[in-house]
């Protein structure tokens, strides 16, 4: 693998990954296109590194809400420097078991991770669920937000956006757009449904790049590629930071409706450039 071939790819990781466009979507065109270098065929520790580039990207923004969540949950235990205080609201903590909540449903998709991995292959699937990400994103954009956050949804909520995770792990499928469609169909904030669906893809993140580092080590590592893996991995961590605050930007001043257009023209380009050539 190239240098510049890892950067590509890790541009387009840190970018589309975060943005509502679908990452392995754009992986495969890009790759069933001009034939570059199949992440699952030879480079899984690329796959791995860039698994947790976009960890490291989420975690790096949330970084403050994340120290939240861990000195309330040692408080709990009766530990940390807010045990003992008198009417603790504890709304950290309880987001974090929301998030917990909202993971276990991936639980039902790892049977069939290993199927879905053969679609990436497909552009023409690829552009079906890519115009169909465009379409939940447009219906998202004319839904009524709500008033629930982190102190007011329910373990249903929880449950539901965690359910429509895991079918967003079919390629194409955006996993931001179908977290944060679900957040607002149930009457979440839509700022609070974007900051909960980035802080469930931590879970869902590194459960991939666990896997992706499991293939790695069956499959055997080519260790010429590594200085490009870096350099690739470094690409995506700062392409998936900058895009992270785009996004929080977005949800609190404007929609998604742009992205909605930008996925049903890809999705089309995909369909049309697959019968062509």
């Amino acid at each position: 693998m190239s240098i510049w071939n890892a950067v590509l790819l890790g541009l387009i990781q840190g970018i589309a990954e975060i943005l509502p466009i679908s990452s392995s979507g754009h992986l495969a065109i890009v790759n069933n296109l001009f034939k570059l270098s199949n992440l699952s065929e030879g480079h899984a520790l690329f796959e791995a590194l860039l698994y947790l580039a976009t960890l490291v990207s989420v975690c790096l923004v949330y970084w403050p809400e994340l120290r939240i969540m861990y000195l309330e949950l040692l408080s709990l235990g009766g530990m940390g420097p807010l045990a003992g205080q008198e009417n603790p609201r504890y709304s950290a903590a309880r987001c974090f078991f929301m998030l917990t909540l909202g993971t276990l449903p991936l639980f039902l998709a790892l049977p069939i991770n290993s199927r879905m991995a053969v679609l990436n292959g497909r552009n023409i699937f690829i552009g079906v669920m890519l115009i169909l990400t465009g379409c939940l994103l447009y219906v998202s954009d004319r839904m009524i937000p709500g008033k629930k956050n982190q102190n007011s949804m329910t373990v249903l909520d929880a449950l539901i956006i965690g359910l429509c995770q895991s079918v967003a792990t079919i390629p194409g499928l955006s996993r931001s757009a179908v977290t944060i469609t679900a957040g607002v169909a149930t009457g979440l904030r839509r700022d609070f449904a974007v900051n909960f669906s980035f802080l469930l893809s931590i879970p869902a993140v590194l459960g991939a790049a666990i896997l992706s580092f499991a293939d790695a080590l069956r499959s055997g590592i080519d260790w010429s590629c590594v200085p490009a893996y870096l350099i690739g991995t470094a690409v995506a961590m700062a392409s998936g930071v900058v895009c992270i605050h785009i996004m929080r930007y977005i949800s609190k001043r404007s929609k998604f409706g742009g992205f909605s257009y930008y996925c049903w023209v890809v999705g089309v380009l995909s369909i049309i450039l697959h019968l062509i050539f």
